[in-house]
C-alpha cells in the first residue's frame, strides 16, 4: 500500500507534474482549464449563498466567513480529484523550470492559456446563474450580496489588492503542493481543506475566484430590483465594470498570485528540498 509522500519527497514530485503539465496540447489545456474556473465559480457562488444571511450582521462576520471558507474549498478538492488547470495552482510550475525541465516562454505560455481558460469557465457560471434567477432567491439577497462583494473587491487599493494575492497564492499553493504529496482522495482533501478555509476566512483575494464574483456583480446591478436593494448610489453602481474589474483588481491580484505561488511556496521550497550536485 502507497504511503503520501514526506514533505522532503514532494519537491520531485512537483516537478515531474508540472513538467508534464507544460507539454500538454492546446486543446486539452483549455478544456481543463474551463473546468477549473467553473469549480471555483460554482464554489464561489455556494460559499456566498451559504453565509448570506450572517454576511448581513458585523457581529457574525467570523463566522460566516468560515462557513464561506468550508464551502469554498469543494472547489479546489473539484480541481484536484476530477481534473482541472488551475492558474493559481500552476504557479508551482516554477519548480519544473529552475530544475530546467521547463523553458521559461513555455511556462508563460501555458500560465496565459489556463488564465484565459480559467476566466471562461467562471464567465460561463457566471452568465448560467445571471438566466437562472438563482441571485433573486431570498427576496433578492443572495443577488444583493453578490454586488456588494463585486463592489468591494473593485474598491482596494492597488497595494490592497497586491497583498491580499500574495497571501491568497501562498495558502492555496500550499494545499496543491501538500496534495501533491497525498496518494488518496482523502489525503488530497485534507491537504487542500485548511489552506483554503483559511484564505477566504481572512479574506484573502483569489484571482480566478474574483473572475467570477466580479462579472456576476457586474450581471447582477443590471436587475433593477437588486440594483435598489444593494444600497449603493446610481456612481458607485456605475464604476462597477470591466475596466475597473481589469485594472483595480485582476490586475494587482493576479501580481500578487504570481508572487504568493511562485516565491512564497514554488522557489523556497525548490531552495529548501533540491538535491546538491
Amino acid at each position: 500500500m502507497e504511503t503520501d509522500l514526506s514533505p522532503d519527497k514532494i519537491l520531485d514530485k512537483a516537478i515531474d507534474v508540472y513538467t508534464k503539465k507544460s507539454k500538454l496540447q492546446v486543446k486539452k489545456l483549455l478544456i481543463l482549464a474551463f473546468f477549473a474556473g467553473a469549480f471555483i465559480a460554482l464554489a464561489a457562488e455556494s460559499s456566498s449563498l451559504a453565509a448570506a444571511n450572517l454576511l448581513s450582521d458585523p457581529s457574525s462576520l467570523g463566522l460566516a466567513k468560515l462557513i464561506q471558507g468550508l464551502v469554498f474549498t469543494a472547489g479546489l478538492v473539484f480541481v484536484l480529484l476530477a481534473g482541472g488547470e488551475l492558474f493559481t495552482g500552476n504557479a508551482l510550475m516554477v519548480t519544473a523550470f529552475l530544475d530546467k525541465k521547463v523553458r521559461l516562454k513555455d511556462m508563460i505560455k501555458s500560465w496565459l492559456l489556463v488564465y484565459l481558460g480559467n476566466f471562461f469557465g467562471a464567465l460561463f457560471v457566471a452568465f448560467l446563474l445571471y438566466g437562472s434567477d438563482q441571485w433573486l432567491l431570498g427576496d433578492g439577497l443572495i443577488g444583493v450580496r453578490t454586488i456588494l462583494i463585486a463592489k468591494a473587491k473593485i474598491d482596494l487599493e492597488f497595494s490592497q489588492g497586491l497583498i491580499l494575492g500574495v497571501l491568497a497564492n501562498f495558502l492555496v499553493c500550499l494545499g496543491v503542493w501538500m496534495a501533491l504529496g497525498g496518494k488518496s482522495y482523502g489525503s488530497k482533501s485534507i491537504a487542500a481543506f485548511f489552506p483554503i478555509t483559511i484564505f477566504v476566512l481572512s479574506g484573502f483575494e483569489h484571482s480566478v475566484a474574483n473572475m467570477y464574483y466580479i462579472p456576476a456583480g457586474i450581471l447582477a446591478k443590471n436587475i433593477p430590483d437588486l440594483a435598489a436593494k444593494s444600497g449603493l448610489s446610481g456612481q458607485a453602481l456605475a464604476n462597477l465594470n470591466i475596466s475597473n474589474m481589469l485594472v483595480k483588481n485582476l490586475l494587482p491580484v493576479t501580481i500578487g498570485n504570481i508572487i504568493g505561488g511562485v516565491i512564497l511556496v514554488g522557489l523556497l521550497y525548490f531552495l529548501a528540498y533540491r538535491k546538491e550536485d
